[in-house]
């Protein structure tokens, strides 16, 4: 067990420095808490991502507010989740304000540099995890085979589809040929806090919905919007923004141009996308609550079904670990996850961020310099960085 403090100030360093969207999350973490702190290992922390992607909400964070609470209980997942999602709340509360946002050459290189980074952080988390995760013939087939479809068929419901595939797969095809017996993840809740987390969920589900029939007041609209939006989306990140546009956009708090003006915000800063909802609940005009107030009533409704959620599920979720069926299963699902990883590195990650010979060149120096040469992140970042923004640089020296 660590300090609830620990956990917030290496969750903050996370939420200045995690560029890249979810997927490009899940490696910085596994870096930080499985390569280096050695929290977890690396079949622990699969099935943390497994659990994450079966919930609704924002898979990194959920996975993150896990680690802490596994770590440090209830206050050490509060701190994990405040520490990652305050730096990009922040900044995107400041876009609502009117900052200026990636404009200008250097600028986007900037910005370019940080795509080509999480390329490399994602390949190196995806080659880590299938060296542990897919050790045999059938597993790296599952893995393949899941990676295929989704880049064939890439949506949210196909990531579920690969995931619950990888289940029935596992449960087919895999024999694990010892039981570790009843176990659960050490520092998980208990199964009564589960039950009671999962009931709570479910008691502002139906209470905010009924709250904003009533139409007493404009609050219980703006929550209940961004509540729904959280608690009906998989695969979080860019799958949440059509509920988003339809609780403010939909329901006339905002025009389309400040809707989608804060989107290309949000691809600028680092941290978890959700943090868009401090954007638009800056601009949401609510009478007698201020901009900053507004924001983080939204920021909350948004997070908190799948942190709750993510809670009711590790008590139970930690006790399948152990059985011989449900390791079967779970080891199908970690290759499924492999395969995610596989997919996402491709599209969007590479597709967004290699567009010629020299970013390719770059994201290899950066792999190789993580893999190889085992440099901090930090150190690839602002390397990369400064590669990828030198020839604008040198542009305007020239000039």
């Amino acid at each position: 067990m660590v300090s609830a403090w620990t956990i917030f100030w290496i969750s903050l360093r996370l939420g200045v420095t995690s560029f890249g969207g979810p997927i490009a999350h899940l490696g910085y973490f596994r870096d930080e808490f499985v390569n280096r702190r050695r929290w977890l290992d690396d079949e622990t922390y699969a099935d943390i991502v497994a659990l994450s992607q079966f919930a609704p909400g924002p898979a990194s964070s959920q996975t993150l507010y896990a680690i802490g609470l596994l770590k440090s209980g209830f206050w050490g997942g509060a701190a994990a989740w405040a520490g990652f999602t305050l730096p990009s709340a922040l900044l995107m509360l400041a876009a609502a304000y009117g900052l200026a946002w990636a404009e200008g050459d250097a600028a986007q290189s900037v910005i370019h540099g940080l795509r080509i980074v999480a390329v490399a952080v994602v390949a190196q988390a995806l080659w880590s995890m299938a060296n542990s995760l897919c050790p045999d013939r059938t597993r790296a087939g599952l893995a393949l085979a899941a990676a295929a479809f989704l880049i064939a068929a890439p949506s949210a419901e196909g990531q579920l589809a690969v995931i619950a595939a990888g289940a029935v797969a596992g449960a087919l095809l895999l024999k694990p040929s010892v039981s570790g017996g009843e176990t659960r993840f050490a520092g998980a809740p208990s199964r009564a806090a589960g039950v009671i987390a999962f009931i709570l969920f479910a008691a502002i589900f139906a209470g905010s919905a009924i709250a904003a029939r009533l139409g007493e007041s404009a609050v219980w609209d703006v929550f209940d919007g961004f509540y729904r939006a959280g608690a009906l989306v998989f695969g979080g990140g860019h799958v949440v923004l059509p509920l988003l546009e339809e609780a403010t956009v939909g329901a006339g708090l905002m025009g389309e141009s400040e809707f989608l003006a804060g989107y290309g915000a949000a691809q600028a800063v680092p941290g978890p996308l959700f943090t868009f909802a401090a954007y638009l609940g800056a601009l949401i005009p609510l009478e007698g609550w201020p901009a900053p107030a507004v924001a983080a009533l939204c920021l909350v409704a948004l997070f908190l079904p799948g942190i709750l959620l993510m809670y009711a599920g590790l008590p139970f979720w930690g006790a399948l670990r152990g059985k011989r069926g449900a390791r079967a299963v779970l080891n199908g699902v970690n290759a499924a996850v492999v395969g995610l990883l596989g997919a996402a590195l491709y599209d969007p990650i590479a597709t967004s961020a290699i567009g010629k010979p020299a970013d390719l060149t770059l994201a290899i120096a950066a792999f190789g310099a993580l893999t190889v040469l085992k440099l901090p992140v930090l150190v690839v970042v602002a390397a990369t960085v400064a590669g990828a923004a030198a020839p604008t640089l040198i542009g305007w020296s020239a000039g």
